[in-house]
């Protein structure tokens, strides 16, 4: 019984170092996956990974991760005209990881993101600079907001000869075409004048391209919220040696 008692105390030892053995590991490899993503990536902060699934060393050995989450304060995109825009909360899971020889992540099998473009950094996209819409008359995007009903609030300022009129709110859609974030008004806002619809769109309507999004990773789907507007974000077999 002694032999038996000193048996399961060797046994819980042994299995109790193989833990932290795995668990030391698996720290090392987000701390050397955060640093590499941060450098890559160009980020201002350090970005959260965390390696899901138990053992991880297994995993390893096999030469596959199951589950790993990728979580960047703040993602930095191409904006209108060369401004820089920030994707904020950028939450991205990789399933079915592939490691390469170094025991680097090379390629997921799949790859599915959320995020939030705050409104004020997507008014960057938007014509904020006076456009002329008819002789004598412009006007410009001075705010966006939640418009409630899956659409957004503009906030139009015409002017007149110069002269700032009141503004106008312009409730539009938002969705996804050819993997550009799309805005478009309902209704046109009436500027007090007779101008052509096409003048008025090419202040009310613009697409953001999202660029510089991670390799692999496409726009799918956007959906309007009180903070601004959240984006999924997806790929597959997507190539993560650039990450």
């Amino acid at each position: 019984m002694r032999a038996v008692r000193i048996l399961l105390v060797v046994v819980l030892v042994v299995g109790g170092l193989l833990v932290a053995v795995d668990r030391l590991a698996v720290t090392l490899a987000e701390g050397r996956t955060e640093d590499g993503l941060k450098s890559s990536q160009g980020l201002e902060a350090t970005p959260e990974v965390t390696i899901h699934g138990f053992p991880f060393l297994t995993q390893v050995a096999g030469g596959d991760l199951d589950d790993v989450e990728l979580d960047i304060p703040e993602f930095p995109v191409s904006g209108a005209d060369g401004r820089d825009m920030v994707v904020e909360d950028l939450d991205v899971r990789l399933g079915g990881v592939r490691l390469d020889d170094g025991l680097s992540p090379a390629r997921a099998a799949t790859v599915d993101g959320t995020g939030l473009v705050p409104y004020d950094e997507l008014l960057k996209a938007a014509r904020a600079e006076p456009q002329d819409v008819a002789p004598g008359i412009s006007a410009a995007v001075v705010g966006l907001s939640h418009g409630g009903d899956g659409r957004i609030k503009l906030k139009v300022r015409p002017s007149l000869l110069g002269q700032e009129l009141p503004t106008v709110d312009v409730l539009s859609r938002v969705d996804v075409q050819d993997g550009r974030l799309r805005v478009r008004a309902d209704a046109l806002p009436d500027l007090g004048a007779d101008i052509a619809d096409r003048a008025v769109r090419s202040v009310t309507d613009f697409d953001q391209a999202l660029a510089e999004l991670p390799d692999g990773l496409e726009l799918s789907r956007v959906s309007p919220t009180g903070d601004g507007v959240r984006i999924t974000v997806t790929g597959e077999d997507v190539d993560l040696s650039g990450w």
